[in-house]
């Protein structure tokens, strides 16, 4: 008969558990890395550049007015900060875990036993009783590997993350502001070019009929002349439509009510020198772009607070050790319920290490660490779009001077030729056609000289947005510094 093996089976099972146990220890313990992921940026050509009030470069009181109206009203905005208070309570809840649960109550009971079978209730034993007690009872769970603090630290970077989304919207409001409320002064000087040009067109037409009943001209000088006044007053009421739709949009961003955006009334100063005088501003790549974008900023909080997560899941595996105790009082008569003998204490200790949920705690890190890497594909993508943003704004800045530089210029040449052209029919060396369409052309180079102004503005406020002005980073990062463990 073969002997049975002498090797006790419990020890075999203690020494298995002790190495799972001690392996779930060290694999709890790590620490997952809460850097963003490493990507190539391009080389900047100029020092950091300071932009958190950008539009007051503009040296348009109307505009720094409207702004300031829109960081206090915007709905965008409001609902930003909603979020932050939303956050934060979350932090709040992530810190009372660090904190034992106390708790005071009472209760009343009342039972009645009855006999047994054959066995009688013992002599002197009531069948009916009182149970009465009062007390506090404490409960707490030691944080011996961290995760609650751990908790904590990663809600407060989520606390962190909005508020940077809440600056991320803060500088689209603000670029939103100087957008609109360049497309408005714009109309307004096409609107205020259109109606003197009307004029013109409103004396040239009466000029030509007084030279046709003079039967100095035929209808057909006549006719055209009235065909150019006509065009000029049907562009008037579209400019008029273009300004009225700017302003009805300045409502909405700058946070009015429903009454004051329906009847618009927008302070501005149009006025086409203003216009077409631009702020320069330094040509290059800062050394900043990371920092002064928030959207950036939130993101590398996200990784941060998400590789705390992956932490937090690990040491789920641990054991965790709670204490409980309790003080009151119990008696069965209510009248001896706070007498000397009816004082009540306990105290316990209990250690609860998972046995049977493990695969829902590694369910827990999977699902952490899938997060944490879609953070860092959205990092990376987000960082892509940032210097796509600036090169374009870049080349926009560039570019639309140019072509405002050659709009002037072409505009002062046009007006020499209407000039002339009118001097050349007064003296009847050429047909009123002539002059027609040296209006036409000068009158368009007027409005395309505007336009190229207001591309030029648009361009910096695009600019100013991807390097991410409008708040002031340099405090975020001092008021920040001691949130990232």
């Amino acid at each position: 008969m073969r002997k049975r093996s002498t090797t006790p089976l419990p020890c075999t099972v203690r020494r298995t558990a002790l190495i799972a146990a001690l392996a779930a220890a060290l694999c709890a313990c790590t620490t997952t890395p809460t850097a963003p992921p490493a990507v190539d940026l391009p080389k900047p050509t100029i020092e950091h550049l300071e932009l958190s009030h950008w539009w007051t470069e503009f040296d348009e009181p109307a505009l720094t007015a409207l702004v300031d109206e829109a960081l206090a009203n915007n709905l965008d905005l409001k609902l930003a900060i909603a979020k932050i208070g939303e956050s934060r309570a979350q932090v709040e809840l992530a810190q009372a875990d660090l904190l034992p649960l106390i708790t005071i109550g009472g209760n009343a009971q009342r039972s009645r036993s009855t006999q047994v079978g054959t066995n009688p209730l013992p002599p002197g034993f009531f069948a009916t009783g009182n149970d009465f007690r009062v007390g506090v009872d404490a409960s707490y769970e030691v944080d011996l590997w961290g995760k609650y603090r751990i908790s904590t630290l990663a809600a407060q970077n989520d606390l962190l993350a909005t508020e940077y989304a809440r600056e991320t919207v803060r500088t689209a409001v603000v670029a939103q502001v100087a957008q609109t409320y360049f497309g408005l002064i714009a109309a307004d000087a096409q609107l205020k070019l259109l109606r003197d040009t009307l004029k013109l067109r409103e004396q040239s037409v009466a000029l030509q009929i007084d030279r046709a009943q003079a039967g100095v001209i035929g209808d057909y000088d006549l006719s055209q002349a009235k065909a150019e006044r006509d065009a000029v007053a049907a562009d008037i009421a579209a400019a008029e439509r273009a300004a009225n739709q700017f302003e009805s949009a300045l409502a909405v961003v700058v946070g009015r009510s429903p009454r004051d955006v329906f009847t618009p009334n927008v302070a501005r100063e149009p006025s086409l020198d203003k216009l077409l005088a631009v702020p320069n501003v330094p040509a290059g790549l800062p050394s900043n772009v990371l920092e002064q974008r928030p959207d950036i900023r939130q993101l590398q909080k996200e990784i941060v607070a998400e590789s705390l997560r992956i932490d937090r899941a690990h040491r789920d595996f641990l054991p965790s050790l709670t204490l409980t105790g309790s003080l009151g009082t119990e008696s069965g008569a209510l009248r001896r319920l706070f007498s000397g003998p009816a004082f009540i204490w306990s105290a316990a200790a209990g250690l609860v290490e998972p046995l049977l949920i493990v695969k829902s705690l590694e369910a827990n890190v999977h699902i952490a660490e899938a997060r944490r890497d879609e953070l860092a594909v959205m990092y990376r993508q987000t960082v892509q779009s940032a210097f796509k943003d600036v090169h374009d704004a870049l080349a926009a800045n560039d570019t639309t001077r140019t072509a405002l530089a050659a709009e002037t210029t072409r505009r002062a040449n046009l007006q020499e030729a209407y000039d002339l052209s009118d001097l050349r029919y007064k003296a009847g060396y050429s047909p009123y056609l002539e002059v027609l369409d040296a209006q036409r052309q000068l009158l368009q180079a007027q409005t395309e000289q505007i336009l190229a102004a207001r591309d030029v503005r648009l361009a910096l406020v695009d600019l100013a947005k991807a390097l991410g002005g409008g708040w002031d980073y340099q405090h975020a990062v001092e008021a920040t510094a001691n949130a990232t463990p």
